[in-house]
């Protein structure tokens, strides 16, 4: 046991500095809920909290999703595990936010009383505030608002990549798809003027960034709320003529608010990637009428080949539910007729489960488990065969390819690096022996050897037929490592030592 000595009787001692807060974000749902988590981690850092990294954490913010399967039971499972780890560390708290916060309410802290702040999709930037609340007064904290306080975009941000960033142009939605719970939880659309969005575009770039995805719920309805129907395609252009941005994407578009103006500015604007997602959720006309979504088939397949026209090597992928109430085993081959004739590079399947408030959780017909599933994994096949074979058509082309930080599953077998085609399709590729290995956000270009239904591979089989471009995204990752660990960058702007870099495993 050790024993502390008196100080000597003219010295004082200083008063010793608390500890610096930890925190973990951990975020459930789609890319605006990734994106909202990057504004939760801004203020946070802001309010003096440092992130975790691995170790217990003093505050777990949870971000929920309200639309995914079984969204509830995945937060209550997760709260329940810490539980028990609060009980054993004092001074720890726990926050929950996001669409599912929303629309619980009250019903969070009922069944989980020792969360300690609930906040909605509408006041994120009041986290700190609730938090601090919570440890002056004791008590849980609730505040949730009805209609947007401050648009997310003006609250402090910690991006998760520093090649690569997000940026919401709106946020809500002016939809009233049956199925969907996002319009009552997020509000109407609200629109950032075009001046504001193309600032923050700019301060990636000045950041180091070269890709940015423009973010919305039906991105390319925006304008509709300052009267411009013609916005959206007039942005797309306007993000050609920033200085080092390289790739420019965006997600999600609504096929009944798709026009030629956009595909003709996709086409004709170089930094916009040749890669459209864009949802179908079903091939039948009736169940689309049943989803209250305004197109039919036709007029989906009539976009792709618009866009194929311009872009006949563009890259699409889209989301669709299987198992829509009173969907008929007809209507579920029309739903696999579009896919076959839509040749999607990708789509995310979902099996269509009742959301509480929505309109379609009343409606008759509600499938069973077993029909739902049996079509699922009929859907999946076909579209994992059409992958697979538009995948094999990338065989002998050139690619080039932003290099990402994550490697894939294999890497340590296989000694391959990991990044995305201008299309937006996963490779894997290997260095040649000599070759300069590449840091995450510079470029690579190399001919595409084998390819499968989820990614691509590249092999080269000599450094001539491999080619780096170290971009300022490279040197930006370099500038982050270095000052992560405390080593300051080349003064020069010259690549210095490459801190966590992924490393080249040995090729086997």
């Amino acid at each position: 046991m050790s024993v502390s000595r008196p100080a000597p009787a003219e010295t004082f001692d200083a008063p010793a500095q608390a500890p610096l807060r930890t925190y973990q974000v951990r975020t459930f749902g789609c890319q605006m809920n990734v994106h909202d988590s990057e504004r939760i981690s801004g203020l946070l850092e802001g309010a003096g909290y440092v992130p975790a990294d691995g170790a217990d954490a003093d505050l777990v913010v949870f971000n929920t999703c309200a639309v995914r399967e079984n969204a509830d039971n995945k937060l209550y499972g997760n709260l329940g595990q810490l539980a028990h780890v609060k009980e054993t560390r004092p001074g720890m708290q726990i926050a929950v936010g996001g669409c599912l916060a929303q629309k619980d309410r009250d019903t969070i802290l009922a069944k989980a009383p020792f969360v300690d702040a609930v906040f909605g999709t509408h006041n994120i930037g009041a986290l700190p505030a609730l938090l601090e609340r919570a440890r002056h007064n004791d008590a849980a904290q609730l505040e949730i608002l009805e209609s947007l306080e401050v648009f997310p975009s003006t609250l402090p941000t910690k991006r998760d990549s520093v090649y690569s960033g997000w940026v919401s142009i709106s946020v809500g939605c002016n939809n009233t798809c049956t199925f969907c719970i996002v319009p009552s939880l997020r509000g109407k659309e609200r629109d950032r003027r075009p001046g504001e969005i193309l600032a923050e575009v700019q301060a990636l770039v000045d950041d180091g960034a070269i890709e940015v995805t423009l973010l919305g719920q039906n991105v390319n309805s925006y304008g509709v709320e300052f009267g411009d129907r013609g916005a959206f395609a007039k942005l797309l252009r306007a993000c050609g003529s920033i200085e080092g941005l390289e790739r420019v994407r965006f997600t999600s578009p609504h096929p009944a608010a798709f026009t030629d103006d956009v595909i003709d500015a996709m086409a004709q604007t170089p930094n916009v990637m040749p890669q459209l997602h864009m949802p179908l959720q079903s091939g039948s006309d009736k169940v689309l009428k049943d989803m209250r979504r305004s197109y039919r088939s036709k007029k989906f397949l009539g976009i792709l080949d618009r866009v194929r026209q311009q872009m006949p090597h563009a890259a699409i992928s889209t989301d669709i539910i299987v198992g829509f109430p009173g969907e008929t085993e007809e209507d579920f081959q029309a739903t696999l007729d579009v896919v076959e004739q839509a040749r999607f590079a990708t789509a995310f399947t979902f099996q269509y489960s009742k959301r509480p408030g929505t309109p379609a959780a009343e409606l008759a017909d509600q499938l069973p488990k077993a029909v739902v599933q049996e079509r699922f994994e009929r859907l999946t096949a076909l579209q994992d065969r059409i992958a697979a074979e538009e995948n094999a058509k990338q065989v002998g082309t050139t690619v080039e390819v932003m290099v990402t930080a994550a490697s894939g599953r294999k890497s340590e077998e296989t000694g391959r690096l990991s990044g995305r085609s201008r299309d937006q399709r996963l490779v894997h590729f290997s260095v040649p022996e000599g070759a300069p290995v590449p840091r995450p956000g510079d470029l690579v270009t190399v001919p595409i050897t084998s390819a499968a239904a989820f990614h691509l591979v590249s092999d080269p089989a000599s450094a001539a037929d491999y080619s780096l471009r170290r971009s300022r995204a490279g040197d930006a990752w370099d500038r982050a490592q270095a000052d992560s660990c405390g080593v300051p960058a080349p003064a020069d702007g010259r690549a210095g030592v490459s801190l966590g870099m992924p490393v080249l495993p040995p090729r086997r």
